[in-house]
């Protein structure tokens, strides 16, 4: 097959290898499925590990076994009532909208890294907004309040969360791929890439190799696990500009010169 190349191969064997109703529904749930849970699993041995814990954002409180089973039950009772029928739902829509996943349309390399960019960018506005309002008085004691259960969260409680609230995330995740419905094999990247950083997001680690120490508008575990402290403030889901440009990080700011200045002074 002189002039196909690597890529085009794969792809070709994945959508020869699925009818095109399973590839938009199916393999999209699956792919949801192996990238959130599969991204848990170092975390949970890092839990388990005595050398991480330098590295965690809230050292004093550990994950137990009953929350991380009640964790789980909702998680699977939103993932395949929810998350899997929403899934039925918006691939037809993108169906009409020009979605495609044939070899002939494979976007280059850059326009899927720039599609990429733009969909997170897109996600972490509605999402702010969306999260903001979650927090008035009335939302969050009807279904935010769930989320926040846990003030030191953990990896799997990234979509531990009211149904309402799940509708919602699923809503600001797809709503640039909504917008400019991309190629299938974009969505499916960027789908493993979403489930990856809002697992990451609520860690409770801050390594040294993490994200936001080497890209600093992006927010990850280190502004996030504050969020779950406080219950107010950073509700972006993934970068900072928002939260910077409306105000609504000044109490993380505050805590983290604090922090910075009881550093200096120890050392």
């Amino acid at each position: 097959m002189a002039g196909v190349t690597a890529v085009e191969y794969l792809w070709r064997t994945v959508i020869e290898s699925f009818s095109e109703y399973q590839l938009k529904t199916i393999v999209t749930f699956v792919i949801h499925e192996s990238f959130y849970w599969g991204s848990y699993l170092p975390f949970l041995l890092f839990e388990s590990i005595s050398f991480f814990q330098r590295w965690k954002l809230q050292p004093e409180k550990r994950t137990d076994t009953p929350m991380l089973k009640n964790c789980v039950a909702r998680l699977l009772v939103n993932h395949f009532l929810l998350v899997f029928p929403i899934i039925m739902f918006t691939h037809p829509v993108m169906d009409l909208m020009g979605a495609d996943h044939s070899v002939e349309t494979l976007p280059t390399p850059s326009f899927i890294l720039f599609q990429l960019f733009l969909f997170f960018l897109i996600e972490d506005f509605v999402f702010y907004w969306g999260h903001r309002a979650l927090h008035t008085p009335y939302l969050y004691k009807k279904v935010h309040h769930i989320h926040h259960e846990h003030s030191a969260p953990f990896g799997l409680a990234a979509e531990y969360a009211h149904p309402l609230e799940v509708v919602f995330l699923g809503a600001a995740t797809l709503a640039g791929p909504m917008l400019f419905a991309p190629h299938l094999l974009t969505l499916y990247i960027y789908l493993a890439l979403r489930c990856i950083q809002t697992v990451e997001c609520h860690s409770g680690y801050d390594f040294p190799w993490s994200l936001n120490r080497w890209f600093p508008l992006y927010g990850g575990a280190h502004f996030h696990d504050h969020h779950h402290r406080i219950h107010s403030g950073n509700y972006s889901s993934t970068f900072t500009w928002v939260d910077a440009l409306f105000g609504t990080d000044n109490a993380f700011q505050a805590w983290r010169r604090k922090r910075q200045l009881a550093k200096s002074a120890k050392d």
